[in-house]
């Protein structure tokens, strides 16, 4: 029997089902097997475009961007803490990281804002610590390295290198409260060599009773300078 043109044309029927099932379109929601929901946009039978996602265990929200199941784009993700939903972070996303500029909320009175990259602080950034001191500077791989000012609750402050987290380099310890500047290199968080020198120390909120003596080494310039390349 010859094949007619209708019969040429048609298609199993499970191309038909699977094309049925395609989750596409907008606003279109889902509930997973393990209880989390996505309310949102669809595409390929994948999240993509604008959308809500709920995680059942955990109470976690994100909303905002996605691409092929991906949080990308510009999103905000919030948490459960003490039974409350709370911002957390918000900003730019990459294949489900934070990524580019936005904002991570650790604690009421603790938080970063500035650059990332794979889910991790890198660029520049500054950050508020809970005990009222800031860092703000550059940063590498969730640390401070680089070039950073970091500013103490009590307006004492450091500007310098940084590496692993840690004072690295040559800098400028500014002790605001004697009137005193420490220039010099460090090394893991400890000053190694430099000099001491008092400015404006009349109006220092506490300077030491006794000014600091006079340098009389010779060419001290040239002795800090030696110093520093021993230690690195």
């Amino acid at each position: 029997m010859p094949i007619t043109k209708t019969q040429k044309k048609r298609e199993p029927l499970w191309k038909e089902w699977d094309r049925l099932a395609q989750k596409k379109g907008v606003h279109h929601a889902v509930l997973t097997t393990t209880g989390d929901t996505y309310t949102g946009d669809w595409y390929d039978n994948k999240k993509n475009g604008k959308g809500n996602q709920i995680w059942r265990k955990t109470g976690a929200v994100y909303d905002g961007d996605w691409k092929d199941d991906n949080r990308h784009g510009y999103g905000v993700y919030s948490v459960m803490r003490s039974g409350i939903l709370v911002k957390e972070y918000a900003g730019g996303w990459k294949n489900d990281k934070k990524h580019g500029y936005g904002t991570n909320y650790y604690s009421t009175d603790e938080y970063y804002e500035g650059e990332w990259y794979a889910g991790k602080r890198s660029g520049w950034g500054r950050m508020y610590y809970s005990d009222g001191s800031v860092y703000e500077g550059e940063w590498y791989n969730d640390q401070c390295h680089g070039n950073g000012l970091l500013r103490l609750a009590n307006n004492n402050r450091f500007e310098g290198s940084w590496a692993n987290n840690m004072k690295n380099g040559t800098g400028k310890f500014i002790f605001l409260d004697k009137g005193q500047t420490l220039s010099g290199h460090w090394k893991d968080d400890i000053a190694k060599c430099g000099s001491l020198e008092d400015f404006d120390r009349e109006h220092a909120p506490s300077p030491p009773v006794f000014p600091i003596p006079q340098c009389t080494v010779m060419n001290p310039a040239n002795v800090l300078k030696k110093a520093a390349e021993e230690l690195t």
